[in-house]
C-alpha cells in the first residue's frame, strides 16, 4: 500500500425516490454491485449482490432496500470495505436497476431519483440520473485497485436499457480501459 494515500477504503452508495403517484403501480429501484476477478476485471462479475443477497465474505452488503420509495431519507443504502475484499478482486462496479415489473419504466418516470456516494463524511458523488432518462438501468460508479493495492473512485453514471439479468452480466463491460 502507498505510504501517502491509503485511497478508499468503505463507501456507502445510497439511493432514494419518491414513491408513484396515486393510482400507478410502484417504483421498484434496486442497487445491484458485482465484484470482478483479477484476471478476469471486465467478464461476468465473480459474484452479486443485490436485494437478498450479500458478498461471500460479508465485505458488501445492503443496508435497507425499498420496493417503493416509501422509506424516510435513503430508500436503498448498500456498503463496500474495500479494504478488506480479497487481493483475487480488482474491481467493484454499482449499479441502479428499474424494476420491470408491473410496468415498463425509465428514469424518466421515476419520481425524484437522487444518488450519493460518500466514504465517512465526504460525499463523493451525488447525481439525480438526468443524464439516462431513457434508461432501465445504470452503473453508478466503478472502484479499482491499482498496482500497489491501493482502491481508486471512478464516477460516471452510464445509462443501459437492459432487462435486469443482462444488465447484470454485462454492467462491468462498460467500463473498459
Amino acid at each position: 500500500m502507498n505510504g501517502v494515500s491509503k485511497g478508499i477504503r468503505k463507501v456507502e452508495i445510497a439511493l432514494k425516490w419518491d414513491p408513484s403517484p396515486a393510482g400507478q403501480p410502484p417504483t421498484d429501484l434496486d442497487i445491484v454491485a458485482g465484484a470482478y476477478l483479477a484476471d478476469d476485471p471486465h467478464g461476468e462479475p465473480a459474484y452479486l449482490v443485490h436485494f437478498d443477497s450479500r458478498s461471500p465474505d460479508g465485505t458488501i452488503y445492503l443496508n435497507r432496500d425499498s420496493k417503493d420509495g416509501k422509506g424516510f431519507g435513503w430508500d436503498e443504502v448498500l456498503t463496500v470495505e474495500l479494504d478488506r475484499l480479497d487481493a483475487r478482486y480488482a474491481r467493484v462496479v454499482v449499479g441502479v436497476v428499474i424494476q420491470q415489473r408491473p410496468a415498463r419504466r425509465t428514469f424518466v418516470s421515476v419520481v425524484n431519483p437522487s444518488l450519493r456516494i460518500r466514504e465517512g463524511y465526504t460525499d463523493l458523488a451525488q447525481d439525480d440520473f438526468g443524464g439516462v432518462l431513457g434508461a432501465t438501468a445504470a452503473t453508478v460508479a466503478e472502484f479499482r485497485r491499482d498496482e500497489s493495492g491501493v482502491w481508486e473512485f471512478h464516477p460516471g453514471v452510464t445509462g443501459f436499457e437492459d432487462d435486469p439479468a443482462n444488465f447484470t452480466r454485462t454492467m462491468g463491460a462498460a467500463h473498459r480501459p
